[in-house]
């Protein structure tokens, strides 16, 4: 199947377009709207998160195929209830790809890119890895259940999709009911802070939930400071994409043996006097 990300493409150009405008006709200082620079890189890492993706899909698309030939039972796509089902496991795999790649440093070497911008916007999230490959475990089990695999990777996009619209400070907090059980602009922007007490929250993609079911929720509360612990200041996109890799060949290759793994399958913040 075609991925409708790059059908989606069009969209995405439009509400950029219109969220640049609201900047521009309805200001508000305590918003720090685009930055052209950044906003360029951020659609190069998206373009080139596209371009790899076309390759790639192949061979996600062959994996998910033989693992559903060899699955018990194939699930139908007439029956609604399998559409239910799907959405909310694909939901829950997104929250343990999400929250390893932020709990494990050779996943957050790929993850990172998407958190190295210092504004939030719409253009943040095209900022894509141009490393997806760490992903793939965690919609193989979906396979082995029965789905098939064009349903897998339609869910993905249709997730994909929804998060985009959830990068940007122009909506504030909806709906009580709909905070509790969606992810919303506001959570999103939490999961963007580099402030101390936003750090490792709200991973959900749609849902909300899983969140608040293990233990990472956190309300907006305090104004979000964005970007990194440590900012890398730079607008390259292949510095972006490559430096987290590059700081854990530093770190691995000047540590002793005792300590290697560590900076390689701990925690980003992890060292050995912690």
């Amino acid at each position: 199947m075609v991925d409708i990300i790059i059908f989606a493409i069009p969209v995405f150009i439009l509400f950029l377009a219109l969220e640049i405008a609201s900047y521009y006709w309805l200001p508000d200082d305590e918003e720090r709207g685009y930055n052209v620079r950044d906003s360029a890189t951020s659609i190069s890492m998206g373009l080139g998160n596209v371009a790899i993706n076309l390759g790639w899909k192949i061979v996600v698309l062959a994996i998910y195929t033989a693992l559903y030939l060899i699955a018990p039972v194939h699930l139908s796509a007439s029956n609604p209830w399998t559409w239910v089902a799907l959405f909310l496991l694909d939901d829950l795999a997104f929250y343990w790809y999400h929250r390893t790649h932020h709990e494990i440093r050779m996943f957050w070497a790929s993850h990172v890119v998407h958190h190295s911008s210092e504004y939030y916007n719409l253009s943040t999230a095209l900022r894509q890895p141009w490393v997806p490959f760490t992903a793939l475990p965690f919609w193989l089990p979906l396979a082995l259940l029965g789905f098939s695999p064009w349903m897998i990777l339609l869910q993905q996009s249709v997730s994909l999709l929804y998060q985009f619209f959830l990068h940007t400070e122009r909506v504030g907090k909806l709906w009580s009911p709909i905070e509790f059980v969606m992810n919303t602009p506001s959570h999103h922007r939490v999961h963007h802070g580099s402030n101390q007490e936003y750090l490792d929250k709200n991973y959900g993609g749609i849902l909300i939930i899983w969140d608040r079911l293990f233990g990472t929720f956190q309300a907006e509360e305090a104004p979000v400071v964005y970007g990194l612990t440590k900012n890398i200041d730079t607008y390259n996109p292949v510095r972006v994409a490559g430096h987290e890799w590059i700081d854990i060949w530093r770190d691995v290759k000047s540590s002793p043996w005792r300590h290697r793994w560590g900076y390689v399958a701990r925690h980003p913040a992890w060292s050995p006097a912690n």
